[in-house]
């Protein structure tokens, strides 16, 4: 790809208004109702899945790890997945049920990184160098139109994983070295003065960060107002577009301590933080993303760190790339963003202020290991689903939710399931967590998938790089140690494993999931919950239809009378054994094994989403 300069004013207004031109629309591949809640997603990280060519696996480099980033008996290097090997494994993926496949970042990345006493490379792919072009780890740009195209062909719709609130760490500070400068604030160290309030006068006529115009912003001639930030000789051009080369582009405040105005303005873990605050970046961004809407027809982004970046910048960034989409032919195009909190309140501020149409659901990732790993009240799930009314559309919206149990950033639920319940047998290990991903593909809100969940991987290990196990034979001794669940079998050998149980299972969920509109798209209710472990019952309705869903995390049966729509008369098991018949017209009794769910179906005359008095 060419290098970019600064964007030109011209280009920028045509940016900011989404009117830059655009390829001639594909004829659609998808039905035109299958909106972002009918999806099952399955998230992977390609890296770790499948070597479908070994030829890539150093990116052609040549030298040691710290030259290559390649080193499969470390967790912290690459491994030779690449995007050949998810072509190679797409049966595999269909047969669990996905409807859609999300990849973590396949841009450019820097291949090492230097943190204090440990070197890492970026294999997960958060790290972009060159965002307009694919990482030669993982193939090139025709090998991912290949796989996008292999995917569509399939139904399947693919996500692409974006980052915008920082770059690969390119910058140095003079005044300190690498990840050792404290977080310096607006306050204490102002645009207008170099090194603090009584440093030298610069940047005239600068307004600050909340005067969003072009004008403003090229006032901002000095970056030495916190720091002296300064690109490395040989790194000068490191970066694509060329515009993100320039210091100009970035806070350059030290490292974020993930409090105050440091969450948006801070480094992370030393990452370039970009100034998305400034307009020229906003339609730098535009255009990147656009032009891979363009080439490549994605139907969706997942926003990598979204709540540390500006809302501004959000607002417009959105309503852009959905114009983009439609431009492109891309319908019902999928935007979330990764907020990493598990309070609703703070999931739902970024829908209502920054404008995003969803996030990831972190607040039900939490309340379901509670609820199923820790033994927790199932009352932890209804607080969570009470709270949908906070999200900008209400409960609507929260269906489009992107719902999970693990994925790269958390600990496997196998990990945690095994480590709350020591004195477990390998049976109940297994049906709790057939439990929790009841829960996940039965409850309102998008599922994702984590790959390697459905062969028991357990990530058990200090942290993130514990959680990113390979599905081909691993060569890193802590992964193949792992005791995982529902098998005797070690990431030694290849994970592609169709009769694991909890691949059946989830097979079987997803087969529902989407026979079933309720489970995607109706309204959810609480119809019973538990002060500890016990009963979990919700319904979901649709156009006449009830479907109730009970879940025990009791090491005992239960039953419980719930209320259910007057309607509601006569019922059939979808998944387990449900009683024939209401009690009375708005009561039924519903019964769930030990550490087991069941799902049965009315089909009496429901009040499309009707709400109970």
């Amino acid at each position: 790809m060419p290098r970019h300069s600064l964007i030109a004013p011209l280009a920028l207004s045509a940016l900011l208004l989404g009117t830059s031109a655009v390829a001639a629309p594909a004829p659609a591949r998808f039905p035109a109702d299958r909106l972002p809640e009918d999806e099952i997603i399955y998230l992977v990280m390609p890296d770790r899945f499948e070597n479908g060519d070994p030829a890539n696996d150093r990116g052609g480099l040549a030298g040691g790890r710290d030259r290559t980033g390649y080193d499969p008996t470390s967790r912290m290097f690459y491994h030779g997945g690449d995007l050949k090997g998810v072509i190679d494994r797409l049966d595999y993926i269909q047969g669990l049920g996905a409807t859609a496949i999300w990849l973590t970042p396949v841009f450019t990345n820097q291949t090492v990184q230097y943190e204090p006493g440990r070197e890492i490379a970026g294999y997960h792919g958060y790290w972009p160098l060159n965002f307009l072009d694919v990482d030669p780890h993982l193939g090139d740009r025709a090998l991912y139109k290949a796989f996008v195209d292999a995917a569509h062909a399939r139904g399947l719709k693919v996500y692409l994983d974006i980052v915008v609130n920082h770059t690969a760490d390119i910058i140095q500070y003079r005044e300190c070295a690498p990840r050792g400068c404290v977080y310096r604030s607006q306050a204490d160290y102002p645009y207008s003065r170099r090194g603090g309030v009584q440093g030298e006068p610069i940047n005239d006529g600068f307004t600050g960060l909340s005067g969003q115009t072009p004008g403003n912003f090229k006032r901002l001639t000095r970056s030495d107002y916190a720091y002296t930030p300064y690109v490395p000789e040989a790194d000068r051009d490191a970066k694509q577009p060329a515009w993100l080369n320039d210091p100009r582009f970035y806070h350059n405040r030290g490292e974020s301590t993930f409090e105050g105005e440091s969450s948006q303005l801070g480094d992370f873990a030393g990452l370039d933080d970009v100034m998305t605050e400034d307009p020229r970046a906003l339609a730098g961004f535009i255009d990147i993303y656009g032009r891979w809407i363009d080439d490549f027809r994605v139907d969706g982004f997942r926003i990598d760190t979204a709540r540390h970046v500006n809302p501004e910048f959000w607002r417009a960034f959105v309503p852009a790339m959905q114009k983009r989409a439609v431009a492109a032919g891309v319908t019902n195009f999928h935007i979330f963003g990764e907020v990493m909190n598990d309070d609703p309140a703070i999931l739902a501020r970024h829908t209502r202020i920054d404008g995003l149409p969803a996030v990831n659901d972190f607040a039900f990732h939490r309340a379901i290991v509670d609820v199923v790993a820790r033994n927790k009240p199932t009352a932890e799930l209804g607080e969570v689903f009470d709270k949908d009314a906070l999200y900008e559309g209400g409960p609507a919206a929260a269906r489009r939710l992107v719902t999970l149990i693990g994925n790269h950033d958390v600990l496997r639920l196998g990990r945690t399931v095994r480590s709350a319940n020591p004195q477990a047998d390998e049976a109940e290990l297994l049906k709790r967590t057939i439990l929790a991903n009841a829960l996940l593909l039965t409850a309102r809100g998008v599922p994702a998938l984590y790959y390697g969940d459905e062969q028991g991987f357990t990530g058990v290990g200090d942290g993130d790089h514990d959680s990113r196990e390979d599905m081909f034979a691993s060569q890193v001794a802590s992964y193949n140690a792992n005791r995982l669940i529902g098998t005797s079998a070690t990431t030694t050998a290849s994970s592609f494993n169709p009769s694991h149980p909890l691949y059946r299972e989830i097979a079987e969920l997803t087969r529902l999931r989407r026979q079933e509109p309720a489970l995607r798209r109706g309204d959810q209710i609480t119809r019973y919950e538990t002060k500890g472990p016990g009963l979990f019952v919700f319904s979901r309705r649709l156009d006449g239809e009830e479907v109730l869903v009970a879940v025990n995390t009791a090491a005992e049966p239960r039953t419980a009378q719930v209320q259910v729509e007057t309607a509601s008369t006569d019922w059939r098991g979808l998944r387990g054994q449900c009683a024939a018949s209401a009690l009375a017209p708005g009561a039924y009794a519903v019964s769930a094994p030990a550490f087991g769910y069941v799902v049965c179906k009315s089909a009496g005359a429901v009040r499309p989403n009707a709400r109970l008095p």
